[in-house]
């Protein structure tokens, strides 16, 4: 069987890294796949992605970057990403692959208006994701881990949103058949949104938002971790 591609886009914050590894590990982790069912392609550091047709997935991880930057291996990155949504490779990106892959099929992303959204919080699925079969079996609202200051801001023609909170107006797409974005992260277990946090505190602080309120309000996000087990799971049937 082909090997499903994690396209990491950047590294965690330090703090989380050192207690528990990088992006790649949760995604592994949440996807219950083995390492050796996975291939890891750094893009940020240059490293070239392979033809969509040897891959039977991908996922998209977070990063540091913003798309609005457009550097070199994101602009790459998003061209490949087009050719693979041609072909119907399935494919799911996590917070700035959520972002690039709006980017990449014509939508809009920048600084959301309201600043930060950090900490865990909790999005609703909205009618359309009873019809979707990542989100289907979502019916109520559930809790999510979230650390980001940019989001998609015009969604590409062809998008659906499948979720939603009172911040961020498109927390799940569906961009094609077989393409879903989500700006929440479903990676994350409590170690990493703490660390997150912690990590980010002076920044918080100065915006006016409460770190321990923050920390104290973390808790497991199981719904979310499952649609990285489900997407998993669906790329290996077809």
């Amino acid at each position: 069987m082909k090997p499903m591609l994690i396209i990491k886009t950047g590294k965690t914050v330090q703090t989380a890294y050192a207690k528990a590894g990088d992006f790649e590990l949760w995604i592994l982790s949440a996807m219950q796949a083995e390492a050796s069912d996975c291939i890891v392609v750094e893009v940020f550091k240059g490293e070239k992605l392979p033809p969509n047709d040897e891959v039977r997935g991908a996922v998209i991880t977070g990063s540091p970057a913003m798309v609005t930057d457009r550097l070199d291996w994101s602009e790459y990155t998003a061209e490949w990403l087009r050719q693979a949504i041609s072909r119907q490779l399935p494919i799911l990106g996590i917070c700035y692959g959520h972002q690039l892959l709006a980017h990449a099929l014509g939508g809009r992303v920048d600084y959301h208006p309201k600043g930060r959204e950090i900490g865990t919080t909790v999005v609703s699925p909205l009618t359309e994701s009873k019809e979707d079969i990542l989100f289907a079996d979502i019916t109520e609202p559930f809790t999510v881990h979230v650390s980001h200051l940019q989001s998609v801001m015009e969604l590409p023609s062809a998008a659906t949103v499948l979720a939603s909170n009172d911040f961020d107006s498109f927390h799940a797409v569906r961009f094609s058949d077989l393409c879903w974005g989500l700006q929440f992260h479903p990676e994350f277990e409590e170690l990493a949104m703490c660390s997150y946090i912690e990590e980010r505190q002076q920044d918080l602080r100065k915006e006016g938002l409460d770190v321990e309120a923050l920390l104290a309000e973390v808790k497991p996000t199981p719904v979310a971790r499952k649609i990285l087990t489900d997407f998993y799971r669906l790329a290996s049937k077809l």
